[in-house]
């Protein structure tokens, strides 16, 4: 096992061949320890280097009713008026403190999803 810091693109690099080279490794054996080591370096380099931002509290909502199957009307039943519905998802009516919660637990968005500003 030769495991060194993740500093630039050519370790970062490397280090994904050697993850393919070993990805298969079982858990306990010199390789699969390597293999768990490489991955949590590898993900903190990534972390670093390529973060993600949260995504758009409205595209949130909409992303999670397609994968729920759910209409507009649906959603009015968590957050009142057809109408109101309406006005979230085109951007035209803030979401209330009592709205986020609802979505929170009906459609399970993060709340650090939903309070961000839109």
């Amino acid at each position: 096992m030769n495991i060194v810091p993740i500093r630039n693109e050519k370790d970062y690099q490397n280090a994904l061949e050697r993850l393919e080279e070993i990805f298969d490794s079982k858990k306990g054996t010199e390789q699969g320890d390597e293999l768990e080591i490489l991955s949590i370096l590898i993900d903190r380099f990534e972390n670093e280097n390529f973060p993600i931002g949260m995504p758009d509290p409205i595209e949130a909502i909409k992303f999670r009713m397609e994968q729920m199957g759910m209409k507009q009307k649906d959603l009015a039943e968590v957050v009142g008026f057809k109408s109101r519905v309406s006005e979230i998802l085109n951007k035209k009516r803030k979401l209330t403190l009592n709205m986020i919660r609802k979505l929170n637990t009906t459609l399970h968005i993060p709340t650090e999803v939903l309070i961000q500003d839109y």
